[in-house]
């Protein structure tokens, strides 16, 4: 039962709204996974414009690209 439940968790917080794919990204950041983190920060700038966290999304890319210029 304990899997099932977990696994639900799972999905749902797969989902694509801009405040979770922002969470999830900024969680990759946290861990390095920059290819995943920018993915997800480009996802929000292209399929959701009007969001309130396109802004970041694009502060956080150029965070990146500094980070890998290192």
């Amino acid at each position: 039962y304990f899997i099932i439940l977990l696994l639900q968790l799972t999905l749902v917080s797969c989902g694509d709204s801009p405040k979770q794919l922002f969470e999830t990204a900024e969680f990759e950041m946290l861990q390095t996974n920059y290819p995943h983190a920018t993915k997800l920060y480009q996802e929000i700038i292209d399929k959701h414009p009007s969001s309130d966290f396109v802004e970041k999304s694009r502060e956080r890319l150029e965070e990146i690209r500094v980070k890998q210029l290192k």
